[in-house]
């Protein structure tokens, strides 16, 4: 697939089939992401990937979907036969950047007019998310609610020196998707790009 069919298809999809995904295509998702640009070449990043139904089950479980809960996000979203959940570490980039080819002796946030660990790990989720296009599946990322952080760590055993930046559902496309999402009943904006000056 062309590049700019890949940019102009992706879109996020949030009902799946009943199909499994090849897990060599799981593969290139990731390897693809741990391609992306990445401040310091740190690769402050982790991806958790969950491909059983019991993994996505305790997923959803632990992120606030108890048993028996329905609505119509939820029940398309539970239908995706993959969930990967993509991470931060900020403690990694602080280390890299005390190391003495960056020049800084310390481990300051102050540092850091943006938080690169998560600029870097949305990053990785597009790639996630243009690799699911091109190969001819669906994804959506959606965050993880605050409240239900500490249930999704205890749940999958995260380190505490790493944060989600969200996660990403994946699957193979319904042919009927549904009702149209925002783009459906939002304009795409025009007067973002500005040359020269504001």
């Amino acid at each position: 697939m062309e590049f700019r069919d890949v940019v102009r298809r992706r879109r996020m999809v949030r009902r799946y089939a009943d199909r499994p995904v090849d897990p060599a295509v799981v593969d290139r998702m990731l390897e693809h992401a741990q391609r992306a640009p990445n401040a310091g070449f740190t690769q402050g990043w982790a991806f958790l990937v969950l491909d059983t139904e019991e993994d996505v089950a305790l997923f959803w479980e632990a992120t606030g979907a108890e048993p028996g809960t329905s609505n119509a996000w939820l029940d398309g979203m539970r239908t995706a036969p993959v969930v990967i959940v993509p991470l931060t570490s900020k403690s990694a980039y602080l280390d890299r950047y005390a190391q003495p080819d960056k020049g800084w002796t310390d481990r300051s946030e102050d540092r850091w007019p943006v938080p690169y660990w998560w600029v870097d790990a949305g990053m990785a989720a597009l790639l996630v998310l243009q690799t699911a296009v091109d190969e001819g599946l669906g994804a959506c990322f959606f965050g993880i609610p605050g409240e239900h952080l500490p249930t999704f760590r205890e749940a999958f055993g995260i380190p505490e020196d790493h944060a989600p930046v969200g996660a990403i559902t994946v699957g193979h496309r319904e042919t009927d998707a549904g009702a149209a999402g925002s783009p459906a009943r939002r304009e795409r904006r025009g007067d973002v790009v500005h040359r020269g000056r504001w």
